[in-house]
């Protein structure tokens, strides 16, 4: 196997558990949202999908298919950014609230972007400098970063909505909600400007990972049953985390890494 990382293994576990939840959810083609009934045939397109997603998590494991693997999922949020999210927004005049189906893709892609940086072979290193090495890692991290200030800006967008999801046992949930906003803002400025970045990155994975303790696992729980909404958000909840959690690594194993590959390639 090919492990550059501990969050490398969590997102390849979680890229399969994706398809095998999209399989099993047709329409779910890859981060918790229904492919849109105006695709053709979109039920046959959301089981190539899952199958598609499944193998690329396996893939990932394996040193004979990481790259093929990293660089098929880079394309594969790529193309579901580009042209699947992006039209919808243009359909709907770039409201605010639209953006978060480019947004929340933005995060997986840049996760996988930072893996096919990671495993980019020599050729792709000559003539793709852009997205490979230490190049293709930071700007991955940019696009995160980027996700996160959107995201804290979200929280005063909708801040009804947003107090509305702080758990009942949490007092002032109107500060809650304003603090996590700007946590998130923080936090995608650091990562962009490049002060305090590593630690924004982990902050972030852990804050998005009490989103998914705290607000919507307990939900599912307590009704025993998982509406679409429901379920849409704690999928892309989950797939954020480790998205994020894949972003913190990239600082503390991979860019070092990255970094040595080109210098080697330079010499």
């Amino acid at each position: 196997m090919r492990i550059a990382s501990p969050g490398h293994a969590v997102f390849a576990a979680s890229t399969f558990v994706l398809g095998l939840l999209g399989f099993m959810n047709r329409d779910y083609a890859a981060f918790g949202h229904p492919i849109s009934n105006f695709v053709p045939a979109h039920p046959l397109l959301g089981y190539f999908c899952a199958v598609y997603l499944m193998a690329c998590g396996v893939g990932l494991l394996w040193r004979r298919t990481a790259i093929t693997a990293a660089r098929a999922l880079f394309a594969y949020f790529l193309f579901w950014s580009l042209l699947v999210s992006l039209p919808d927004i243009i359909r709907v005049h770039a409201s605010f609230g639209a953006w978060y189906n480019l947004a929340e893709p933005a995060v997986l892609l840049a996760a996988a972007w930072v893996l096919y940086a990671w495993f980019a072979p020599d050729w792709d290193r000559r003539h793709l400098r852009f997205v490979t090495g230490i190049q293709g890692v930071r700007a991955a991290q940019v696009l995160f970063g980027l996700a996160m200030i959107y995201f804290g800006l979200g929280h005063f967008v909708f801040l009804k909505a947003t107090v509305a999801d702080v758990p009942q046992w949490l007092p002032w949930p109107d500060l809650w909600a304003c603090f996590t906003g700007s946590t998130f803002i923080a936090a995608g400025v650091a990562i962009v400007i490049r002060v305090w970045a590593p630690l924004a990155a982990a902050l972030s994975a852990v804050q998005i990972g009490l989103f998914f303790l705290l607000v919507w696992f307990p939900a599912i729980v307590r009704t025993g049953a998982i509406s679409p909404f429901h379920w849409g958000e704690t999928i892309s909840t989950a797939a954020l985390m480790v998205g994020a959690w894949m972003i913190a690594d990239s600082y503390r194993v991979m860019l070092p890494l990255a970094s040595n590959a080109d210098s080697r390639h330079n010499l």
